[in-house]
């Protein structure tokens, strides 16, 4: 008899526990192994949890990805339960995102607030974040050692450097090889490549904090004209359609002498099979003639959808990824930077990840694209951007004319304010 009730004592806790267990859904589209580093955390979330998660991939392209999570949220869908978002849809999907605040207050103080209050919308934390970015240029220092030439501190030294050593090592025999590249596609990554060249050159911020648009002015002019004289010199002509990956690819097969790109393609650079470990090192951004080194913010955060069927617990999932533990094994896995303050002064991350304490100060200081201004114009203003960018670089009209013709667009866009 006392066998009989423990067996169902035993069966009706099993079944407890099998109800208590849900199905979730998180959609990324990142970039490099950033999804199977995913996939490794939700696997010991399921460990500890009982719940199941899956993962729904999309392009890499941030563009692409805006576009489908508006049609996913417009359409009121519960298929999604948890979007990875770009740091600068806050504004844009706050409105269609659960408010995590109450959650999240026994985590919050953990992270950096300036990236705290880029996830607060009218005071509701729609995202807590999981990793930040700022981008680097990465540099072959092996073959710039071979060359005796230094490190460029400059576009037009960049620009120099990358054409003698380029020169040097296609007359050795590697015809293959590049000066440098970068992502020039027209999408959003266009937006963050073109605004450090651009406030780099003393050209504004395309608009400023007070709404005011800057974009149409000689110094903006001359950076985009700078880039245009780039494409099929240093620049391979097809960079004109690269993204992230396509950029990496190239960089990391040997073929090229400069790569600008966010740090996640620091540790598969030096992974065990990359032709390049152990040949490169990273250093900031290249200046303007007269002007100071800018990165563009990025980063990256967890927000969970208001038509999810399982809000409790997909905010419980949201807090794991987000956690400390969980952050430096992304980070040891990935080189992606932190949003957890204490963990750049991790023993652990500065010995298998020396980029990430190195890069903390480039991040703290990076500038953030106009989205807090824009707000949910941003979307449309980038856009316009990075067309009248592609266009110039691409030979499709001059800087100045492209230039202005930008900025009466966005005047019509902002109407009577953003």
């Amino acid at each position: 008899m006392k066998l009989a009730l423990a067996f169902l004592a035993a069966g009706i806790m099993l079944g407890a526990v099998q109800a208590r267990a849900v199905e979730l859904s998180i959609v990324s589209g990142d970039t490099g192994n950033g999804i199977k580093v995913l996939r490794e955390i939700l696997d010991r979330y399921e460990k500890k949890s009982g719940n199941k998660v899956d993962i729904v991939v999309i392009p890499p392209s941030t563009t692409d990805q805006f576009g489908q999570y508006r049609l996913w949220l417009a359409a009121g869908s519960s298929d999604i339960d948890i979007y990875q978002t770009d740091v600068i849809w806050a504004p844009q999907l706050a409105s269609q995102l659960l408010d995590l605040t109450e959650a999240t207050r026994d985590v919050v103080g953990e992270h950096f607030p300036s990236i705290i209050k880029s996830q607060t919308v009218n005071g509701r934390l729609v995202a807590l974040p999981i990793f930040t970015d700022a981008p680097a240029l990465y540099y072959r220092k092996d073959l710039l050692d071979k060359y005796g030439a230094k490190m460029p501190t400059t576009w037009k030294e960049l620009a120099d450097t990358a054409k003698l050593v380029m020169n040097k090592e296609r007359a050795a025999g590697n015809k293959d090889i590049w000066g440098f590249v970068f992502q020039g596609n027209a999408y959003e990554g266009l937006t963050c490549d073109a605004l450090e060249w651009v406030m780099s050159n003393g050209g504004g911020g395309i608009i400023e904090p007070d709404g005011t648009i800057s974009i149409d002015n000689p110094k903006a002019a001359a950076a985009l004209d700078m880039v245009k004289g780039w494409i099929g010199t240093i620049a391979p002509p097809g960079v004109l359609a690269y993204q992230e990956e396509e950029a990496r690819g190239v960089w990391q097969t040997g073929n090229a002498v400069f790569m600008r790109n966010w740090p996640y393609a620091y540790a598969l650079g030096n992974s065990e099979n990359s032709p390049i470990k152990g040949k490169f090192d990273v250093a900031p951004l290249p200046a303007g003639e007269g002007g100071r080194p800018v990165a563009t913010l990025g980063g990256w955060n967890l927000a969970v959808s208001r038509y999810s069927k399982h809000p409790a617990a997909a905010i419980d999932l949201v807090k794991f990824i987000a956690s400390r533990e969980m952050q430096k094994y992304r980070t040891l896995k990935t080189s992606n930077l932190p949003t957890i303050a204490a963990l750049y002064d991790d023993p652990d991350i500065a010995q298998q990840q020396p980029i990430v304490p190195r890069w903390k100060p480039i991040f703290l200081n990076a500038q953030p694209r106009p989205s807090a201004t824009a707000r949910i114009k941003y979307n449309e203003a980038s856009s316009q951007f990075w067309t009248a960018v592609h266009d110039t670089i691409s030979g499709q009209g001059t800087a100045a004319d492209n230039l202005a013709d930008l900025a009466a667009r966005l005047a019509r866009l902002k109407g009577k304010g953003w």
